[in-house]
């Protein structure tokens, strides 16, 4: 048996022991990552770097506000909350019943939407989601859907299949998908195909979204055709939402009965989505009878519980600093300069002899044709990287691989957000034009040895990293363009 003196010792021990253990503790989670992953921390530095000397001209990508990337790095992300505010399954969501409702709130006042018509889940983590989410809602297992084609410009999350009928998109593997196109000589979307496939396929819902489409949507003609089959229409305005917001392309919520859009493309706000719904009286019979809506209680419930559970509160709370922003006068004179600059850029490349799918652009977007070229977008996206510009090959009406197809896609968003112009732009163009020359002039060095086309891509990615005219344009580029600030720049 201890004496009293003994066990008082090991007694302090203890609690000495255990306080170290306390302050070790305390000292893991209040170090900055500069101290306490220098790793991680290294890899953030250089991706700072990389962004800040790059020429970034994918459409859907942006530089958010410092005040949006606040609230993404703030105690609101501590919390829990499945449910939505005032049902919450856990407690102590006051404060964040708070901040969603303000976001709710903010996302249909910044689109005109009056309450009392309108609703919006701010939930869903991103877009493909949330139009899965809203699919779930209103169509069964099997049911049919319609969305513009991806080579045509659509989006995966709009149903694709190959010709095969093996679908590459887990949407059409859920449900029935039947693409509707563009007129391959213009470059439009084919109504008049799209109204005569409606009728005869008859989808639950036709999705009037792009993701690679440069000219204005007819919303007017997609309600008419829905209206005419009985579908919904949904309309997916994930890339234009900014520019819808500042009422600088038509804007689809008079036409649609859903609208689905991400928050972080044109509207520069975090990496989320958001669900906007119709709900009132949806029609009203001969004999007078009101059918309403009943889309809020069956989209609410597929996003939570039907698919996802506690939603990010950090990035609800980002979104709603992002929709604030979106208010302001200065965001609406920087959505028309993306279109102006786009408008521009456009003009710039067709003066340089280079076609662009449907003939140009009236949104934030452009996609190149270099079918007239030597080379294809996966080589001139490789060439590119490699000179320090992000943009991303694209499909193009006709094309038959994904992976190595005939277009370039780029945009203006980004780089209108760190101050470029019509001059900063029109440089761009050249950039481009001398990649596109030195991508021809580099194929032609690859092996003659026969190789599949994922090796011969390697091959030439090996020629660019290998180039001394690769890597005298590309010091030239990051100089140049580290001279334009990022947000949160010191």
């Amino acid at each position: 048996m201890l004496s009293r003196a003994s066990a008082l010792a090991k007694c302090m021990a203890t609690v000495h022991r255990r306080g170290l253990l306390t302050s070790g503790a305390q000292s893991l989670v209040s170090k900055p990552v500069s101290e306490g992953d220098p790793e991680m921390f290294n890899i953030l530095q250089q991706e700072r770097h990389r962004q800040k000397h790059s020429i970034t001209l994918i459409p859907s990508e942006n530089f958010t506000s410092k005040a949006v990337m606040d609230l993404l790095g703030s105690e609101l992300q501590n919390k829990y909350s499945e449910g939505y505010p005032g049902e919450r399954y856990y407690g102590g969501n006051e404060i964040i019943d708070k901040s969603e409702s303000l976001c709710q709130a903010r996302a249909l006042e910044l689109y005109g939407l009056d309450p009392a018509k309108w609703g919006v889940n701010v939930q869903p983590l991103s877009g493909a989601p949330a139009n899965l989410y809203v699919y779930s809602a209103i169509m069964n297992i099997g049911e049919r859907l319609m969305g513009l084609d991806l080579p045509d410009g659509g989006h995966l999350s709009h149903g694709y299949q190959l010709k095969s009928g093996t679908p590459i998109s887990f949407i059409s593997k859920y449900f029935q998908s039947m693409p509707y196109h563009v007129d391959h000589t213009t470059g439009l979307i084919d109504y008049d195909n799209l109204q005569m496939l409606a009728k005869a396929f008859r989808p639950k819902v036709i999705v009037a979204g792009t993701s690679a489409y440069s000219r204005l949507i007819d919303y007017a003609r997609f309600k008419e055709i829905s209206k005419e089959c009985g579908a919904y229409l949904m309309s997916d305005m994930a890339h234009i939402s900014g520019l819808v917001a500042a009422n600088v392309v038509p804007s689809p919520f008079e036409h649609s009965d859903i609208v689905t859009t991400t928050t972080h493309k044109s509207l520069r706000g975090p990496r989320g989505a958001m669900i906007f719904f119709r709900k009132g009286i949806k029609s009203v019979t001969k004999k007078g009878k009101e059918i309403p809506y009943e889309l809020e209680k069956k989209i609410n419930f597929s996003v939570f519980p039907g698919h996802q559970g506690g939603p990010h509160n950090h990035t609800i709370g980002a979104m709603a600093v992002a929709l604030k922003q979106a208010m302001s006068p200065e965001f609406k004179e920087y959505q028309q300069k993306i279109v102006d600059n786009s408008k521009w850029f456009a003009q710039e490349l067709t003066r340089m002899g280079y076609k662009l799918v449907s003939g140009g652009t009236d949104n934030h977007l452009i996609v190149i044709d270099l079918s007239g070229t030597q080379v294809d977008g996966a080589r001139v996206e490789t060439i590119l990287s490699a000179l320090n510009i992000a943009a991303n090959k694209n499909t193009i009406p006709g094309d038959k691989s994904a992976l190595f197809p005939s277009g370039l896609r780029i945009g203006t968003p980004a780089m209108t957000t760190r101050g470029f112009g019509r001059e900063e732009f029109s440089q761009v163009a050249k950039y481009i034009d001398s990649a596109v020359k030195l991508a021809e002039n580099l194929k032609t060095l690859e092996p003659t040895t026969k190789l599949d086309a994922r090796s011969r891509l390697n091959e030439f990615k090996k020629l660019c990293n290998e180039s001394s005219e690769v890597a005298t344009l590309s010091k030239e580029i990051s100089n140049w363009v580290g001279q334009y600030p990022v947000p949160g720049d010191a």
